[in-house]
C-alpha cells in the first residue's frame, strides 16, 4: 500500500513540476491576443483588429529566430512590430498588457511620449487592422513574444487615432 501512495505522490509531483517548467498555452490563443488589443483600441474609439494567419506566421518565424539569444531586436520587416521578453514564461495577454500600460506615457493632444509609448501607439494605430503574434521559449529559459501589425504604424508627426 505504501508503494502505491509513493507512486501517486511522484505522479502528482511530476505533474506539478511540469506545469511550472513548461510554457503555458493559456492566454496565448489568437482570440486572447485580439481581445486584449481590441479592448485597448475600443477605449480610444478605434475599430477592431482581426487575426491574420499570414502575419502570425511571420511573427512566429521571427520569435523562433530569437530563441538563441532572446534579444529584443526588431526584424525590420514589412509590418509594425512589438516585442516583449521575460526571464521565464510570459503569456501573450501579459505582454500586450505591458504595452498597453504605456498609455500613461502618451499625451494625445501634443502627440508626445514621456518615456516609452511606441508599443501602445502601435496597438491603437487606426490603420493597423491585421494582427499576428508568435511566442517562443528561449534557450536561456526565457520567453519572447512578437506581435506584428498590418498596416504598420508609428509614423512621425502622425497621431495614432
Amino acid at each position: 500500500m505504501e508503494a502505491i501512495s509513493n507512486f501517486r505522490f511522484l505522479i502528482i509531483l511530476a505533474t506539478f513540476v511540469g506545469a511550472l517548467i513548461l510554457p503555458s498555452k493559456a492566454q496565448d490563443s489568437p482570440q486572447d491576443y485580439v481581445r486584449v488589443h481590441n479592448e485597448a483600441r475600443a477605449g480610444v474609439g478605434v475599430g477592431p483588429m482581426q487575426w491574420d494567419e499570414r502575419v502570425a506566421a511571420v511573427a512566429q518565424s521571427y520569435a523562433d529566430q530569437r530563441r538563441s539569444d532572446c534579444n529584443l531586436i526588431h526584424s525590420s520587416g514589412h509590418y509594425g512590430e512589438n516585442l516583449a521578453k521575460s526571464g521565464g514564461d510570459l503569456s501573450g495577454i501579459r505582454a500586450v498588457n505591458l504595452w498597453v500600460e504605456e498609455k500613461a506615457n502618451y499625451n494625445y493632444p501634443s502627440n508626445t511620449c514621456k518615456g516609452e509609448c511606441g508599443h501602445y501607439t502601435q496597438i491603437v494605430w487606426r490603420s493597423s487592422v491585421k494582427l499576428g503574434c508568435g511566442k517562443a521559449r528561449c534557450k536561456n529559459g526565457g520567453t519572447i513574444i512578437v506581435c506584428n501589425y498590418d498596416a504598420p504604424g508609428n509614423y512621425v508627426n502622425e497621431k495614432p487615432y
